[in-house]
């Protein structure tokens, strides 16, 4: 379903500040498959995401979805396959505009022929139904301005939005680390059950290491632009958050060093 195949990514190339952020990473990932991914502050992990997404070219290597190589293919053209949510809840939504009018924008792109301004009945009855889903409430306020949302209504907002017309892939960059713990699970739990009833090839960075063996089907670990440890199945299950500190301790020799973590 995707494929990374020896990707590598150097910034600053040829300069004493080069970094060599990607390092000869290569990782299959089946239909539906549900990747949580962990690793200390500067591991490569969003920057994995930005190669995907199209932020910026490999140095080499390739990028295949669904056996389509997109390693050159624009970032916009790349959006209409895969979803993405940040860490920020500001970003992925328009401030300014109405709750429907960000779902017009998103559900509306797939048919050139219609604008947000073509908003039928019928498709507010959808949007109305889809918020009812995210039991915040939102799906009464259709003419309020996103930016007065708090951050996890925002959240669940753009989860909404990356997965209104089901992605090819979705990746979710730390998407709960800016809320509050309460409002981080409610966040979570749709997550899951979005990603469930849609069968939706997930891939999520996070800092918690109890949300990386719960969530999901695979568990991975990076490390200087590389995969340390990728498990799943029985292996997985019966780990623990102390089991995967020491793995990484034995697998890149050093501890994690991302406070977040160690406090989770």
């Amino acid at each position: 379903m995707l494929e990374l195949q020896n990707i590598n990514k150097i910034f600053n190339k040829g300069t004493p500040n080069a970094k060599q952020a990607i390092n000869n990473l290569s990782l299959h990932l089946e239909p539906g498959d549900f990747v949580s991914i962990i690793g200390s502050n500067g591991a490569g992990k969003s920057t994995v995401f930005n190669a995907i997404g199209g932020s910026f070219w490999l140095d080499s290597g390739h990028i295949l979805l669904e056996k389509e190589d997109i390693t050159f293919l624009p970032e916009h053209k790349r959006a209409k396959k895969i979803g993405r949510l940040f860490q920020d809840p500001l970003r992925g939504t328009a401030p300014n505009m109405t709750i429907e009018e960000n779902l017009a924008l998103v559900y509306l792109r797939a048919n050139k022929n219609r604008s947000i301004f073509g908003i039928t009945n019928k498709d507010k009855d959808f949007f109305r139904s889809k918020l009812a889903e995210l039991n915040l409430g939102l799906e009464d306020r259709l003419k309020s301005k996103v930016g007065l949302l708090s951050g996890g209504q925002r959240q669940a907002l753009t989860l909404l939005m990356a997965t209104m017309v089901t992605p090819k892939l979705l990746l979710l960059d730390e998407h709960t680390a800016a809320l509050d713990p309460a409002t981080a699970d409610k966040v979570l739990e749709l997550t899951n059950k979005i990603v469930a009833t849609d069968n939706i090839t997930t891939m999520m960075i996070t800092h918690n290491i109890a949300s990386a063996l719960s969530m999901g089907n695979r568990t991975i670990m990076m490390n200087n632009g590389q995969i340390i440890l990728d498990i799943s199945g029985a292996e997985r299950q019966k780990s623990t958050v102390q089991d995967l500190l020491a793995l990484f301790k034995e697998k890149s020799q050093t501890a994690l060093d991302d406070d977040r973590i160690l406090l989770t």
